[in-house]
């Protein structure tokens, strides 16, 4: 059930991946953005409010456990982490083919392994080296494919900011492991989506004061922009409702997660035709059996 689970995680970010290339083409970013956390907040402030007042049981998945201030604090770190990781990734997104953004976002259990080795002290065995090898291998070999659609990965503004939002993801990864030790997981899912809205509604509100009128970046309403947060919830649900199952191993479903990125290429060969797809599916490859290298060893 659990495995089930995990891939049906896995499906929805690929989707969620799709609505937002969908939502971003030729649209205005952060007022897609804002309307992805608004959503997602009412939805999580719901399930805080119905916690409170003792109407959701605390053996349920939507149970949200009360907090200290302190921790809070800590939440409200994480939340500005994963927004800057969002801003940089949904203006890429915009610019970018899915089927590179899609490969480069694969690669951040990378990052996070690094991450690791260089902040813990962890040491990495010899397929963690492998599968790092490996993806460092596709995302040279990706900036080849990239070339041949005038995307220089040495000079390209946006290939900045889709590896910028991948190491910030990383480092909200890493920092999520100092969280799950002093909170819980559901608080921490709840809260940094609620604190975020205040964030980007402060960050929005300036742009729009400051936006010169005949500006390019207007808002275009797309029924798409609906499915962002709806994919992600039910991507998000799925993977902790997997991990609460007994006898579901972490290992196995942080990597089935990471499939999503086949979802995203299809998409993005599918619906938004892009180019040079038969060298950018090896480069895929690559990054699956490098995600498979780390599976292995972690397990």
């Amino acid at each position: 059930m659990w495995l089930l689970l995990a891939f049906t995680s896995a499906f929805m970010l690929g989707l969620y991946d799709i609505s937002k290339k969908k939502s971003l083409t030729g649209n205005a970013v952060l007022p897609v953005l804002f309307i992805n956390i608004l959503l997602s907040s009412a939805v999580f402030a719901a399930f805080i409010i119905s916690s409170h007042c003792g109407l959701t049981n605390k053996d349920s998945l939507v149970f949200v456990p009360a907090i200290e201030p302190h921790d809070h604090m800590l939440i409200a770190i994480k939340s500005l982490i994963v927004l800057s990781s969002w801003i940089c990734g949904y203006f890429a997104i915009k610019h970018l083919p899915l089927t590179i953004t899609g490969q480069i976002n694969a690669m951040r259990p990378v990052f996070v392994l690094i991450g690791a080795m260089i902040i813990f002290q962890e040491r990495l065995n010899g397929w963690q080296w492998a599968g790092t090898i490996l993806a460092l291998l596709s995302f040279f070999l990706l900036s080849l494919s990239g070339k041949k659609e005038g995307i220089n990965f040495g000079h390209n503004v946006w290939i900045t900011l889709l590896i910028l939002a991948a190491l910030l993801g990383a480092a909200s990864g890493l920092y999520d492991k100092f969280l799950m030790k002093q909170i819980e997981p559901m608080a921490v899912q709840a809260w940094f989506n609620i604190y975020q809205l205040p964030f980007v509604g402060t960050i929005q509100l300036l742009m729009w004061l400051s936006q010169k009128k005949g500006s390019s970046s207007h808002f275009k309403w797309r029924n798409s922009i609906l499915l962002i947060p709806l994919f992600l919830a039910i991507a998000d649900f799925m993977y902790f409702y997997a991990l609460s199952l007994d006898g579901a191993m972490i290992s196995v479903v942080s990597m089935i997660r990471r499939s999503s990125v086949v979802v995203s290429f299809l998409g993005g060969a599918l619906l938004f035709h892009e180019s040079n797809l038969k060298r950018k599916a090896f480069d895929l490859l690559l990054v699956i059996a490098g995600m498979i290298c780390l599976y292995i060893g972690s397990d």
